[in-house]
């Protein structure tokens, strides 16, 4: 009885330590009856999804998993059948692999951007960023490679593309923070961006004040926010005159500041933090005010999932949602009703199989080998921002899945299609953060959802030791990483994953139909 009691100790001590912080960090406001805030407050902090959406119903043509869904089982990665990959109601009808693609990707109108990833996109052809004419999508090829400094230091995840203005931006990130580096492209011929500004930013010794990780655009295309993860450290970069990109305000927001979404408005950040976002009230700089204020209006944080992501701002039936995304601990994808931003709510989450806490030993045992990142979701984009129909996420070592979103309340898989791992081929893929990475072959990002199952008793160490628990180092590749927002085009999806490089995917017309206004978005 003892380890039981241990453990029902060890419950007890991190129930009141959250209740704790969690009273804490309860605005300092009037309040009817600020218990039952702070009990709701500690529920939704502690709140983990415990179901997954319902499996895709794969039609004919189909090559499904044979595991758990969204998991690539131990025996396929080592038998090698995980080299054929899996598909259901999606096909890969064309595809770039080069030498792998970076951490995100983009597109615009026929044409893809891929990412660069620091120091092996300088060691082999094609350096910097690739870009591919898609107008033939079984066929994608390269026409030029962009290789101002931003471009060669590596990408992350700070590629982004503003449809309306035709711009492409990035930004340089060697290790996980940069600093300084950022290129601004016209795209008007999207096979052939031409630089707009060879000075600041772009010249070696005309750096911008700026730390960066990601970044991403305003909806009208004038800002440029990058993020530089900590201290937390935020910088709005006007782009009114693209050849000439300046800073018009920057602050530190928190403890860490990752990827973001921002109203349709510009008016609204919804900044990811640890686990859950802050939303600032940006519209002083939207606005240009000669000294712009940020404020913080509202925030929400969880313990399901961690290192959130990203947001895409939607509505349905006028009213204002979040898709919000966690990149680590099995998060998955969350609904958030943003009605007053001031208090957002979950309101949903979206979960495969291999992501549920009776799962998570199984997730281990399989993922053993595969490096840093297992099951995690990292990057979506729906078809619309209003009511939109069908959201599409890379799920790292799930592949590309595809989501039913037209009921929000009644989310269901429709397809997916999880790459042909390139097993043995790590040296071949020097732009691959997947195959670089694979000298650590612990999947470390599952920890903390593991600690959770093993404190609630639903972790079998059994399930967890397989042929492949061994290794700790030197992995195997045996799957591949999707980290890149597959982007819309009608009933196809551009999108990248690091092995593999670009892909045109053709969803089957039986369980896809593209509306009418389509409009990729990724929230940034």
């Amino acid at each position: 009885m003892r380890p039981l009691v241990r453990i029902r100790r060890a419950r007890s001590l991190a129930l009141v330590t959250t209740a704790v912080v969690a009273a804490m960090m309860v605005p300092s406001s009037a309040s009817a009856d600020l218990q039952s805030d702070i009990t709701t407050f500690v529920q939704e902090f502690l709140d983990v999804g415990r179901s997954s959406v319902p499996r895709a119903d794969c039609g004919a043509g189909s090559m499904p998993e044979t595991g758990l869904q969204g998991d690539v089982p131990a025996a396929d990665r080592n038998s090698r059948r995980s080299t054929q990959g899996y598909r259901c109601n999606m096909s890969m009808l064309g595809n770039f692999a080069g030498r792998g693609a970076g951490i995100t990707s983009t597109s615009y109108e026929n044409c893809a951007y891929m990412g660069s990833f620091f120091p092996g996109d300088l060691i082999s052809e094609g350096r910097g960023v690739q870009v591919l004419d898609v107008s033939d999508p079984a066929n994608p090829r390269p026409t030029a490679t962009l290789t101002e400094p931003a471009m060669l230091a590596g990408t992350w995840e700070s590629l982004k593309v503003n449809a309306e203005r035709k711009l492409l931006v990035g930004t340089g990130v060697p290790v996980g923070e940069g600093v300084g580096y950022l290129s601004v492209y016209d795209i008007s011929d999207c096979a052939h961006p031409r630089l707009l500004n060879p000075g600041a930013g772009t010249n070696l010794l005309m750096p911008l004040p700026i730390t960066t990780h990601e970044g991403g655009f305003s909806p009208d295309g004038n800002t440029y926010w990058a993020s530089g993860i900590a201290p937390g450290f935020v910088s709005a970069v006007d782009l009114t005159n693209p050849s000439n990109p300046r800073v018009i305000w920057q602050g530190l927001t928190g403890i860490e500041a990752h990827g973001f979404g921002i109203s349709a408005d510009g008016n609204r950040m919804y900044l990811s933090a640890l686990g859950g976002f802050t939303v600032l009230d940006i519209s002083a700089v939207q606005r240009r005010d000669p000294n712009p204020q940020v404020q913080h209006i509202g925030r929400t944080f969880w313990t399901d999932g961690w290192a959130t992501q990203h947001s895409i701002p939607v509505t349905y039936g006028g009213k204002p949602y979040l898709y919000t995304i966690d990149e680590g601990g099995s998060g998955g994808v969350k609904l958030i009703d943003i009605s007053d931003d001031t208090a957002p709510k979950v309101a949903g989450k979206i979960k495969l199989e291999i992501n549920l806490p009776q799962n998570i030993d199984s997730n281990i045992g399989s993922s053993m080998g595969g490096s840093v990142f297992a099951y995690e979701s990292h990057y979506c984009a729906a078809d619309r921002p209003t009511d939109p129909t069908a959201l599409a996420c890379g799920w790292i070592s799930s592949g590309i899945r595809v989501f039913d979103i037209r009921d929000p309340h009644d989310i269901r898989e429709m397809a997916y299609f999880n790459p042909p791992a390139r097993t043995g081929q790590n040296l071949s893929l020097w732009n691959s953060p997947h195959a670089l990475a694979s000298i650590i072959g612990v999947p470390l990002m599952t920890a903390p959802p593991a600690a959770r199952a093993v404190l609630e008793g639903q972790f079998n160490p059994w399930d967890a030791f397989t042929p492949r628990t061994g290794n700790l180092a030197f992995g195997d590749v045996s799957t591949d990483w999707c980290f890149s927002p597959p982007e819309w085009r009608g009933d196809q999806l551009y999108v990248a994953c690091s092995d593999n490089g670009f892909m045109v995917l053709q969803l089957d017309n039986a369980v896809y139909t593209p509306p009418a206004d389509q409009q990729s978005i990724v929230g940034s």
